[in-house]
C-alpha cells in the first residue's frame, strides 16, 4: 500500500516560540510523535494550558455535550471575521441558533437534486480544459468556485470569479497567517493586523454586495433555482423571521468561502492519492464507466459510487482540510480526569486524530477500504473532517456529494499521473494544502476500463 507523504513529527514537543513560528509556516509540525499515541497532551502556554484531545469521549464532551462551555479562539475569530462577517461560522449563542435553524433546511438532503445539477454542469464545462500538464490545485479551486457560484447564484463566475480569487489569494498571503499577537491577545483587544483586516473586510463585503445586487437584478423565478433562492426564502421555523440583506450577505460569504476552498483541497488530495495508487484509480474509473452522471441523474448516480466516496473519505482522513479545531474554555471545566482552567486552549486536531496509533490500523497508509460497507466500524469521534456536534458543518452532505461526483467524472474521463520528478509535502496554515503547485498529466481514457461494479 502507498504511504502518502507527511511531515515527520518532532521527537520532543516544540517549545512555545517554535510553535508560534510553526503556526505561521506549517502547523502540521506543531505536535511531537508522542501526541499520536497519547489520549491527552498538555503543553504550557504563557501561564495557560494548551490541551490536545485524542480520546473520543473527551472530544464528545467538548463538541457535543458541553459546547457552550467553549468558544472559538481569538485568533480564529480575527482571521475569519473579515471574510465571513457575522455568518453561521462565527456566530455564537442565540444568534447562532437562529441562523442554524434558518440555514439548515436550505442544505437539507431534499435540496441536493437542485444543487447537484450545478455541480455536474460546471464539471462538464471544465473537463475539456484539463488535458495535458495541469496545476490541479488551481484547476480544482477554479472549478469549486465555479460550482459555488452556480449553485449559489445560478451565475457563471466569469464576471466575478477572477476578482474573487484575487481577493482571497491576497488575504491568504498577507493577512490570514497568524501573527504572534493574534495568538496571544485575548478577545476584545485589537491586534495590529486587525486594522488592515478591517479595511479588507469593507472591500470584500462591498464586492459580495455587488454580486448579490447582480443576482437580484435577474428575473424572479417561479421555483427556486439555487441556494440563494432557498436562503432568501428561508424562515426560522420558530420565529418566522428571515435574513436581512446584510445577514444574507454574510451567510453567502460564509458558504462560498467554506464551500469552495475546502472542497478544492479535498479533491486535490484525492487526485494526488489516486495518482500513486493505479489500482484504486482504475476502480474509480470502473465505477464511473457507463454510469449516467448527468445533471438530471446526479443524485441517483451517487449510490453507485461507493468506492469513489471511500477514496474521498480516506483523502479527508489523511489530509483533512480543517486540520485543527481550536476552542477556548469560557469557564472552568473537567474533561475526564483533567481539570481545565477557564481560558485554557483546547485543541482537537483531525490531522493528529486521523493518524492516531490507538484509533486506526496502519494509520499512515492510504486504504480506502476503511470506508467501504462491511469494513470494521470506525470509533465515533475518531474521524472529524467536518467537525461534530451541533456545530458540525451544515454543508457536509452537499460537499461530500459534490466532491464524489467531480472525482468520478474526472477520473472517468482522464487517467491522472504526477509529472515526472514531482514531489509534494502537505503544509497547513488555513487549510491543508500542497507545499507548491504540483503539476499533473491528465491523459484521456481511450481504452476500455474495467467493467463497472454492479
Amino acid at each position: 500500500m502507498f504511504r502518502p507523504p507527511a511531515p515527520e513529527p518532532a521527537a520532543t514537543q516544540p517549545g512555545f516560540w517554535e510553535r508560534v513560528r510553526l503556526a505561521r509556516s506549517n502547523a502540521l509540525r506543531m505536535w511531537s510523535a508522542r501526541a499520536y499515541e497519547e489520549e491527552i497532551a498538555v503543553v504550557p502556554m504563557l501561564g495557560r494550558a494548551m490541551i490536545l484531545l485524542n480520546r473520543p469521549d473527551d472530544i464528545r464532551h467538548v463538541l457535543v455535550e458541553h459546547p457552550d462551555r467553549y468558544r472559538r479562539s481569538a485568533a480564529s475569530v480575527r482571521i475569519l471575521r473579515p471574510i465571513v462577517g457575522h455568518g453561521l461560522l462565527l456566530s455564537e449563542g442565540e444568534a447562532w441558533r437562529l441562523q442554524r435553524r434558518t440555514v439548515a433546511p436550505a442544505l437539507a438532503p431534499r435540496s441536493l437534486p437542485l444543487l447537484l445539477r450545478h455541480v455536474v454542469t460546471a464539471t462538464d464545462d471544465a473537463l475539456a480544459g484539463l488535458s495535458g500538464p495541469v496545476n490541479l490545485l488551481a484547476a480544482m479551486q477554479t472549478l469549486a468556485l465555479e460550482i459555488a457560484g452556480r449553485s449559489m447564484f445560478s451565475l457563471e463566475t466569469k464576471q466575478f470569479g477572477p476578482q474573487m480569487r484575487a481577493l482571497l489569494a491576497q488575504y491568504a498571503e498577507n493577512l490570514a497567517r497568524p501573527h504572534m499577537l493574534d495568538l496571544l491577545l485575548p478577545h476584545g483587544i485589537p491586534a495590529p493586523r486587525d486594522i488592515p483586516r478591517y479595511f479588507f473586510q469593507r472591500r470584500w463585503m462591498r464586492f459580495m454586495d455587488g454580486i448579490i445586487a447582480a443576482r437580484l437584478a435577474a428575473p424572479e423565478p417561479e421555483a427556486p433555482r439555487d441556494l440563494f433562492d432557498l436562503l432568501r426564502a428561508a424562515r426560522d421555523p420558530e420565529t418566522g423571521h428571515g435574513f436581512s440583506r446584510a445577514e444574507l450577505r454574510d451567510q453567502v460569504a460564509t458558504l462560498i468561502l467554506a464551500g469552495h476552498e475546502t472542497t478544492a483541497v479535498a479533491l486535490f488530495w484525492s487526485f494526488f492519492l489516486l495518482a500513486h495508487a493505479p489500482e484504486a484509480q482504475a476502480r474509480v474509473a470502473a465505477e464511473a464507466a457507463g454510469l449516467d452522471i448527468s445533471a438530471e441523474n446526479a443524485t441517483a448516480a451517487l449510490e453507485h459510487l461507493p468506492f469513489t466516496r471511500a477514496v474521498l473519505n480516506e483523502a479527508l482522513r489523511l489530509y483533512p482540510p480543517a486540520f485543527t479545531l481550536v476552542r477556548q474554555a469560557r469557564v472552568a471545566d473537567r474533561i475526564g480526569a483533567l481539570d481545565v482552567a477557564a481560558g485554557s486552549v483546547v485543541m482537537i486536531a483531525p490531522w493528529v486524530l486521523h493518524r492516531h496509533r490507538t484509533l486506526w490500523k496502519d494509520p499512515d497508509l492510504f486504504d480506502p477500504s476503511r470506508f467501504l460497507p462491511g469494513a470494521p466500524e470506525i470509533p465515533r469521534f475518531a474521524y472529524l473532517p467536518f467537525g461534530a456536534g451541533p456545530r458540525i458543518c451544515v454543508g457536509m452532505q452537499f460537499a461530500l456529494a459534490e466532491a464524489t461526483l467531480v472525482l468520478a467524472k474526472i477520473i472517468g474521463a482522464y487517467q491522472v499521473a504526477l509529472e515526472p520528478g514531482e514531489t509534494v509535502m502537505p503544509v497547513a496554515v488555513i487549510t491543508t494544502q500542497p507545499d507548491h503547485p504540483a503539476m499533473f498529466r491528465l491523459t484521456p481514457r481511450t481504452a476500455p476500463v474495467l467493467a463497472r461494479a454492479a
